[in-house]
């Protein structure tokens, strides 16, 4: 019988990717983190793993990433892959679940990345297809993220923007918006990040990542690699603010896969997406939820201050509001400088 958990929904605040040498000192400290987000793949078995989740499970709320449906596949959605993917939310019953707008399994090869669509109309309605099947499995809407592109694919008839809008108009399926991805992307291929986004329904994004990049010198220019192994570097931030204003306070992820650094530094980058959140909400920025969207704007209870966020409840408390009135005076005065 599945375990019964206490429900924690995910707040409108920063939450951390949990690794595994992260995890003896996550089960010890329980140290202030808005929510956890686990790779799926990862939990499929049983096990130690399994269980140090399930412990940790009762006290943060939890989201599951997935990166193995290929959900733009021409072979469909793995039948034996979904429903290990179904009993591993069944078990953990998160509140977030997610994959990727990609594909990796053909003709019964599978490989080991996520590789890039051509957006037309076949490739929609292939794409549609699919989630329709997983969301039935699931019972609950699947948030789909955006790309890091490296090429463009010929042949496109659409931006991936409007790949993704007409794809939550025809299946009601999230976002999950990876504004690093939106950034490396924009840069390596020529189009405007803050485009792209205005492009998408801003009421569907229901979560957003952030992550460091690499910056590889070749003979055409710099080429960035998403590889998530540093800080989120200005650029993303900046990029992330403009989101925030644009579509609100959503629940936001620190992900760091490769040069793992340690916890305190994986919670100071989540700090500061909730110092930056913080400040936007009480310039009133960030109330709109844009247009299009299945999911709505984020509910009151997302929207609160969590509790176990000592640094920014201090935050609160030293600085006066009175400091931050003429915060979009002084932003646009540093951005003139």
């Amino acid at each position: 019988m599945p375990r019964q958990f206490h429900p924690l929904p995910i707040p409108a605040a920063a939450g951390i990717g949990l690794r595994a040498p992260h995890i003896g000192d996550m089960l010890k400290w329980r140290p202030a983190a808005g929510w956890l987000e686990v790779h799926a793949e990862n939990y499929m078995g049983d096990g130690s793993a399994v269980a140090n989740l399930e412990t940790l499970r009762q006290s943060y709320p939890l989201s599951v990433h997935g990166v193995g449906l290929s959900l733009g596949s021409a072979d469909g959605i793995d039948r034996d892959h979904l429903a290990r993917l179904v009993r591993l939310c069944d078990r953990l019953q998160p509140d977030l679940v997610s994959e990727h707008l990609a594909w990796s399994v053909a003709d019964g090869a599978f490989l080991n990345d996520l590789l890039p669509l051509r957006y037309d109309d076949e490739a929609l309605a292939l794409v549609v297809r699919n989630v329709d099947q997983v969301q039935s499995a699931l019972g609950r809407p699947l948030l789909i993220e955006n790309l890091s592109a490296y090429i463009a694919l010929e042949g496109a008839s659409m931006s991936e923007a409007e790949f993704l809008a007409q794809l939550v108009s025809r299946t009601g399926c999230g976002l999950l918006l990876d504004v690093n991805n939106v950034y490396v992307s924009a840069h390596n291929l020529g189009f405007d990040a803050d485009e792209f986004i205005a492009g998408l329904p801003g009421a569907a994004v229901g979560e957003i990542h952030l992550a460091g990049h690499a910056a590889n010198d070749t003979d055409f220019g710099p080429v960035l690699i998403d590889d998530h192994g540093s800080r989120v570097p200005p650029a993303v931030w900046t990029l992330y603010a403009r989101v925030i204003e644009r579509i609100g306070r959503r629940p936001t992820l620190i992900e760091w896969d490769s040069d793992l650094p340690s916890l305190d530094v994986l919670l100071g980058e989540a700090m500061w997406a909730d110092l930056i959140m913080g400040a936007l909400a009480r310039d009133g920025a960030g109330s709109a939820s844009g247009a299009g969207g299945q999911l709505g704007p984020v509910t009151a209870d997302q929207c609160a201050a969590p509790v176990r966020l000592p640094v920014l409840k201090a935050f609160h408390l030293v600085r006066p509001a009175a400091s931050l009135a003429n915060y979009p005076e002084r932003r646009n005065r540093r951005a003139v400088a």
